[in-house]
């Protein structure tokens, strides 16, 4: 989808040794959105609601607000086809903007944004300003109820492991739903294979990925993010997240072909896994439909 922000970031896939505290849990009761939260859901797809509340238990990523902190925007509608700059800010226990952010995985905020149907990843990392106002560069958006993640770690205050919040947004238009492809253990992405050789139950499980291309094994991939792959993962059905990176021993751009992770995914069903490596300089993003029993 946590001892430290340094142990937490080696993981999707933790190596058992490191401690994992993974976005799981959700409000145990969600009272009414405040004025401006969207609730529209897609045409042909499962809408997703914008709950505010503080979360009852670990989170999933699907909640506004936790242990007070609140992610705030400026809007709940964002244009389609076109790049945009969406801002937010991160508000702490005390209501004001947070403006000190711990470095976890090389950046002080990661942001995530996937439509309904698990279609259109973006991981980013935002721009902060002086007041705490951060901006994401969105890539072009298509028509749809969006969900968008603020993955940190405050640097003060009470609460010093990693939070995930989130909030939905619409883009107007016509939504062409996309069916979640079938699972699969193998994709192409620029050329490169990507196959995952075991398959995780809900729970903690060993994962292997190997990485080739033209049939030889890749041994030159670059870190990315202080690692050898960054994996985000999205559970179908309610957009849970789970982001997690190998725990191989990073040394120059020597990495591969084969990736070892600890996988912990809390439930069971379909996830839309998105897989990301770096060679010469360029991000090559893997997508996986991955069954979790």
């Amino acid at each position: 989808m946590t001892a430290s922000p340094r142990s937490f970031s080696r993981g999707w896939l933790f190596a058992a040794c490191v401690p994992v505290l993974l976005v799981l849990g959700m409000a145990a009761s969600v009272p009414p959105a405040p004025p401006g939260s969207p609730h529209a859901g897609m045409p042909g797809m499962a809408g997703m609601a914008d709950p505010a509340s503080t979360s009852q238990g670990p989170a999933r990523g699907l909640a506004a607000e936790q242990d007070g902190y609140r992610l705030d925007t400026a809007t709940a509608e964002l244009p389609a086809g076109r790049p945009t700059a969406f801002r937010f800010t991160v508000t702490g226990p005390g209501g004001a903007p947070v403006t000190d952010f711990a470095v976890h995985q090389t950046k002080k905020l990661h942001f995530y944004a996937i439509r309904t149907d698990l279609t259109g990843f973006q991981h980013l990392h935002p721009d902060l300003a002086s007041d705490g106002t951060w901006t994401a560069d969105l890539a072009a958006l298509t028509p749809g109820t969006w969900r968008l993640y603020a993955d940190f770690v405050p640097n003060t205050g009470p609460h010093a492991a990693e939070l995930v919040l989130s909030r939905t947004v619409t883009v107007p238009g016509e939504a062409t739903p996309v069916p979640l492809p079938a699972p699969a253990d193998t994709t192409t992405v620029d050329g490169y294979t990507v196959t995952l050789r075991s398959q995780p139950m809900a729970g903690a499980h060993q994962l292997t990925a190997g990485i080739s291309k033209d049939g030889r094994p890749v041994t030159d991939l670059q870190p990315y993010l202080d690692a050898y792959a960054h994996l985000s993962a999205f559970h179908a059905g309610d957009q849970a997240l789970a982001h997690l990176h190998p725990a191989d021993t990073v040394h120059g751009d020597h990495g591969g072909p084969t990736l070892t992770f600890q996988a912990l995914l809390p439930e069971p069903g379909d996830w839309r896994v998105f897989l990301q490596f770096q060679t010469a300089g360029q991000l090559h993003t893997a997508e996986l439909t991955l069954p979790v029993g």
